[in-house]
C-alpha cells in the first residue's frame, strides 16, 4: 500500500536578505504541493525575522560562526561555533527527517548542508553570483546539483553540477501598489521617486553620498531611503525624503511607486529591480570589501543595458548627482531593454529540480 506521508524540505540561508529572498519565493510553491517545510538558520540572524511571518514554517536556531576574509579575533572561536552548529543541525535533521535541504548559501548555511550530508540527504544549493561565495564554496562537494543565476556562473561549479535556472523573484513583489508605497512614505504623485537602498545591512559609504546632495537631489527627485540597521538619522527631516531602516512588508509597494533604484549590486535585488523594470543605477562592492562579486554582477547588466554603473573609488558628489540624473533621462530606453528579459521560466525550473530529487 503506497504511503500517503508528506514529503519535507528544509530550508537554510541567511545572514543578509539576499541569503533568505529565493527562500521565501520557495516556500510557498512547496506548500502548494503539499510539502512540509521547516528552516534552519541562526538564533538571530536576518533569517530569523523574515521566516517568522511566514505561515507553517517551523524555524530552528543554531549556533553559527562568521567566515571571515579578514584577520579577527573573533576567527579563533568560529571554528567552535561552527562545530556545534553542525552537531545541532545534525539533530535537527536526525530529528525532522526531511526528503530534502535546499540551501541560498550564508555561513548559516554550512552546517546545515553538512549535516544533511552526514544523514545521507540530498542537498540542492542555490548561487545567485557569478562566482560562488565562500560558504557555498565549501558546501559545493556535498551538492547534487547547484542553480545558477547567471550562466557564466556554471565555468565555476565542478562534476556537471550547475544547473542554469535563471533569476528568482518573489511573487508578492508583483502585486506593490504606487499609491499605497507613496502614502506609506508619506509622497506625493507629482514628483519622480528615487529608492536607494545599500543592501539588508546598509551601506555607510552609500548614505553618506546620498545624505550629503540632498539639497541638490530634492528639487527633482523625491527619496526613499532605505539606510540599514542603526543607521537612520533622526535629525533629518526634510520634505520628499522618507528613511527607513529596511522595508519588509511594504517593500512591494515602495518598488512599485520608484522611478528609479539607486542599490548595491547584489544579485537577488538587482534582478528584482530588473523583473519589475525598475532602472538602476549600481554602485557594487569594491574589491577591497568583497570578493568582487558586486563589480561582476554589475558589468552584467551594465553590458545587457539594464544599469548604469559608478564604481564606489570614483564616487565625489559631482558624479553622483551627474549619474542619478543621467539614468533618469535614459530611463525609457533602459525600460524597453528590461521589458525583454523573461525570467517567469526560473521558479518552475527549481521547484521540478527539487521535485525530480525527491523522486
Amino acid at each position: 500500500m503506497p504511503s500517503t506521508q508528506r514529503k519535507k524540505i528544509v530550508f537554510t540561508g541567511g545572514g543578509s536578505a539576499g541569503h533568505v529572498s529565493v527562500n521565501l519565493a520557495l516556500i510557498p510553491s512547496m506548500q502548494e504541493r503539499g510539502f512540509e517545510t521547516y528552516y534552519i538558520g541562526s538564533h538571530s540572524g536576518i533569517e530569523a525575522g523574515l521566516i517568522a511571518g511566514l505561515p507553517n514554517v517551523p524555524y530552528t536556531g543554531i549556533s553559527t560562526g562568521k567566515l571571515r576574509r579578514y584577520l579577527d579575533m573573533e576567527n579563533l572561536k568560529d571554528p567552535f561555533r561552527i562545530i556545534k552548529g553542525v552537531a545541532e543541525a545534525h539533530r535537527a535533521i536526525r530529528t525532522l527527517k526531511p526528503d530534502i535541504v535546499f540551501s541560498k548559501g550564508g555561513f548559516v548555511s554550512v552546517p546545515v548542508v553538512l549535516a544533511a550530508s552526514l544523514n545521507r540527504v540530498p542537498v540542492i544549493i542555490h548561487e545567485s553570483d557569478i562566482t560562488p561565495g565562500l560558504a557555498n564554496r565549501i558546501a559545493l562537494p556535498f551538492a547534487r546539483k547547484v542553480c545558477v543565476t547567471f550562466p557564466e556562473a556554471a565555468r565555476h561549479v565542478k562534476n556537471g553540477k550547475a544547473v542554469h535556472v535563471g533569476a528568482i523573484v518573489r511573487d508578492e513583489l508583483f502585486s506593490g501598489s504606487a499609491a499605497r508605497g507613496r502614502a506609506f512614505c508619506g509622497l506625493s504623485a507629482g514628483k519622480p521617486i528615487m529608492v536607494c537602498m545599500g543592501g539588508s545591512l546598509g551601506s555607510a559609504k552609500l548614505n553618506r553620498v546620498i545624505r550629503n546632495n540632498l539639497e541638490k537631489l530634492l528639487p527633482h527627485f523625491q527619496i526613499v531611503h532605505l539606510c540599514g540597521k542603526g543607521q537612520t538619522d533622526p535629525g533629518l527631516d526634510k520634505k520628499g525624503y522618507a528613511q527607513f531602516e529596511y522595508i519588509t512588508e511594504q517593500l512591494p509597494d515602495v518598488l512599485a511607486a520608484a522611478d528609479l533604484v539607486v542599490s548595491r549590486a547584489g544579485s537577488n535585488s538587482i534582478f528584482e529591480f530588473l523583473a519589475l523594470n525598475k532602472p538602476m543605477l549600481l554602485i557594487p562592492l569594491s574589491k577591497a570589501a568583497s570578493r568582487g562579486d558586486q563589480l561582476l554582477n554589475a558589468e552584467s547588466f551594465r553590458s545587457a543595458g539594464y544599469a548604469d554603473v559608478l564604481l564606489e573609488e570614483d564616487i565625489t558628489d559631482i558624479r553622483f548627482v551627474h549619474a542619478v540624473q543621467q539614468l533618469y533621462h535614459n530611463r525609457g530606453e533602459i525600460k524597453a531593454r528590461m521589458k525583454s528579459h523573461d525570467n517567469q521560466a526560473s521558479l518552475r525550473t527549481v521547484l521540478e529540480l527539487i521535485m525530480q530529487t525527491v523522486r
